[in-house]
């Protein structure tokens, strides 16, 4: 990238962001300095204040070109939501229209609660729900085929208070984190730190197909990912797919969105291909967790837009195609003070930074104590085809230290107390013409599920299609009360030196069970696991009920995070959640093999059986058609058959009521069906001749962008 180019980037990045320097720019100093008050130190928001903000916001972006306003949100649909507003208000006289927009406006919108999955707290009558704004997260002007709309983040919650989104528990979450950091941050002295907050990095791994092919398959336009399909002759068995040359049209899409999200302030960073053919990767710049995840939510919706305009699909699913690497979302998670202290720092020498190896020991507590939130916390219907097939995580929570840690973890264990830090080592490469340098201390994990790499813990469960803020109030609020237990305990100290060594040292020894730093894809750590009492917990439905155990209850209610009815709603959603997604596949399996596919093969066999007759009369070796005729005709009975069980099966499902009965019922019964039915057809695809088989194949898919 030129100098130039460069600087023209810097010269637009956040352009299209209500940021700090417009603010400035545009807002009276007091209302910039009280609106800051309230963003920094969360003090309540004045209604007059709002009203400056408002009518700065709306200059702004008209200026930018909006003539509409929304209020956006993320609902437990695990999507945004928006509903759009014209500036435009009638005056009485003469009929024109001034462009206005209120502080009220601003502050609070009123979305139909009732279309959106509240899980029993809003009965369909109950309609009304509120947008309010979060003031935490910048508003941003967003260009598409609608115009220029002005893009206002909010929490959303029921008429009677309830959270009915993602956001309103995450900022809970970090309120509750802040809290106790800085209590724990007291007691080691530090008293110019005035906020800690989470700080999240997401990287997000998609796949780019053809449009023109995608909309050739059912499968991908109704569930995202393939239910059909054939491993071509060539898949990642050689690896050079992996960080190689990005194509051309690939390229061209990765340099739209980066251009599309560089003006949206979204520090779009690192991008490449990844393992699987057709699968890349984009991760942007650390930043304050809940602007993060407003930021993934307007990555992915960035990409799904771009690829369309260029002819292409992104698909966000954790599993497309099944044979080939599934796309995650690693969530890197640390925390940070305002004046640039990260917790997770171990310095030099970790063995002798006593806060690090406090806090670094109430994470492992956390992750011990709560690793069934934490798989929760990372459960959808997608990435049940990815997790534990030694392409992603294993569905045990373990946590990695590496080398250095984990030596002093266990000087601490045996001896209690750590003496030393392994120091990493000069890299030698044996050439002389590269330069020498100095190796990280530890390797890398790819195999663990929460891995220490350096300064913050990576995350690496979650789904590529998922919102992140499921996993971050879940890591905020373990933490918080970590934090908390831990603060409870030295403050009723005398001797704080003494006791935070010993508190160091309990935790160490009472959660050293979740650290591990072996191959997480082994069958040797399944049953090493199970030897230590981890949850192996392979689907979403076994890790739903996590939510509603007395353990997390208490951890929600303790800080404010959940009430009981508001858990008691997630879990519905959940159950439903899965029953109606694994129900929209085996109706898409059934009308493709109904309408399209066994009709399409029974075509062939057709074929195939005029050329037995032909041979045959003319005296010609029948033998290999007849015997392909007959696979064929073996395979089409064996897809029929499965089309029959799926159907009458997802018939029985259909009319089920109760929410887990429904989803084991699916998860056990409907999910079988729908293999039984798969295997068949897949052989089929293999021996069906190209011309006759009505969609395109993984190859196509694949290889033909």
């Amino acid at each position: 990238m030129s100098e130039e180019h460069i600087a023209d980037v810097a010269g637009y990045f956040g352009e299209d962001v209500f940021n700090d320097q417009v603010m400035q720019e545009r807002l009276p100093k007091k209302v910039y300095k009280e609106l800051r008050k309230t963003i920094d130190e969360g003090k309540d928001l004045d209604p007059m204040i709002a009203e400056v903000v408002a009518g700065a916001m709306k200059d702004w972006a008209i200026e930018k070109g909006a003539t509409h306003y929304t209020h956006w949100f993320q609902p437990l649909t695990g999507i945004t939501a928006e509903k759009h507003e014209a500036f435009i208000s009638p005056t009485r006289f003469d009929g024109s229209v001034l462009m206005e927009f209120s502080g009220k406006e601003l502050i609070k919108g009123e979305p139909d609660a009732s279309s959106f999955p509240s899980g029993g707290l809003r009965a369909t009558f109950e309609a009304r729900g509120y947008t309010a704004w979060d003031c935490t997260s910048p508003a941003f002007v967003r260009h598409d085929a609608a115009g220029a709309i002005l893009c206002i983040p909010t929490a959303f919650c029921s008429y009677t208070g309830e959270a009915l989104d993602l956001k309103t528990p995450l900022l809970r979450s970090m309120e509750a984190l802040n809290t106790q950091a800085l209590r724990l941050l007291r007691l080691f002295g530090n008293t110019t730190s005035k906020k800690c907050t989470p700080s999240v990095g997401a990287e997000q791994e998609y796949f780019i197909v053809d449009r023109d092919k995608f909309l050739k398959r059912k499968d991908l336009i109704y569930t995202g990912h393939t239910l059909f399909g054939a491993m071509p002759p060539k898949g990642q068995e050689l690896d050079d797919q992996y960080f190689g040359t990005i194509p051309e049209k690939v390229g061209a899409f990765m340099k739209a969105i980066n251009n599309e999200l560089w003006r949206l302030g979204v520090s779009a960073k690192t991008q490449h291909n990844e393992a699987a053919p057709g699968q890349h990767e984009l991760a942007p710049i650390y930043t304050e967790a809940n602007i993060a995840v407003d930021h993934n939510q307007l990555m992915m919706e960035v990409m799904k837009k771009t690829a369309e305009r260029q002819g292409l699909t992104c698909l966000l699913h954790e599993k497309p195609f099944s044979g080939m690497n599934g796309s995650g979302k690693h969530n890197n998670w640390s925390i940070v003070t305002d004046d640039g202290i990260n917790l997770l720092d171990p310095g030099k020498t970790p063995h002798d930074n006593v806060q690090f190896l406090l806090v670094l020991t109430c994470i492992l507590k956390a992750v011990d104590d709560h690793a069934d939130l934490l798989r929760e916390s990372a459960a959808d219907v997608g990435n049940d085809y990815r997790l534990g097939a030694n392409e992603a995580p294993p569905a045990i929570i373990s946590v990695f230290l590496g080398e250095q840690l984990q030596d002093v973890l266990t000087q601490l264990i045996s001896t209690g107390e750590a003496t030393y830090s392994k120091q990493g080592e000069v890299m030698n490469t044996g050439v002389k013409t590269i330069p020498d340098f100095m190796k990280d201390v530890t390797d890398r994990n790819r195999t663990s599920p929460f891995a220490f790499t350096g300064n913050k813990f990576e995350f690496r469960m979650c789904g590529s299609s998922d919102s992140i803020a499921s996993p971050n109030t879940v890591l905020n609020a373990i933490t918080a009360e970590a934090f908390a237990d831990a603060c409870d305990v030295l403050e009723k100290s005398d001797d704080f030196e003494t006791a935070v060594h010993d508190l160091i040292k309990k935790y160490a020894i009472e959660h050293q069970r979740i650290v591990f730093n072996g191959n997480g894809y082994s069958d040797e750590w399944v049953a090493e696991a199970e030897r230590r009492g981890l949850p192996n917990i392979k689907t979403m439905v076994d890790a739903i009920p996590a939510i509603v155990t007395d353990k997390a209850k208490t951890l929600y209610k303790r800080f404010g995070i959940f009430t009981e009815s508001e858990l008691e709603s997630r879990v519905e959603i959940k159950y439903e959640e899965y029953s109606k997604l694994v129900n929209i596949e085996a109706r898409t399996m059934i009308d493709m093999a109904s309408k399209s596919i066994i009709p399409a093969c029974i075509g062939y066999s057709k074929t195939l059986a005029d050329a037995v007759i032909s041979l045959k009369e003319a005296g010609a070796d029948y033998s290999a058609a007849k015997e392909r005729l007959d696979e064929i005709a073996d395979l089409i009975a064996d897809a029929q058959n499965g089309l029959s069980r799926l159907t009458e099966d997802d018939d029985k499902g259909m009319v089920m009521e109760d929410g887990r009965e429904k989803a084991v019922f699916y998860r056990d019964i409907i999910k079988a069906d729908m293999e039984r039915l798969r295997t068949p057809i897949d052989k089929l695809e293999m021996i069906v001749d190209k011309e006759y088989w009505p969609m395109p194949s993984y190859g196509d898919l694949l290889f033909e962008v």
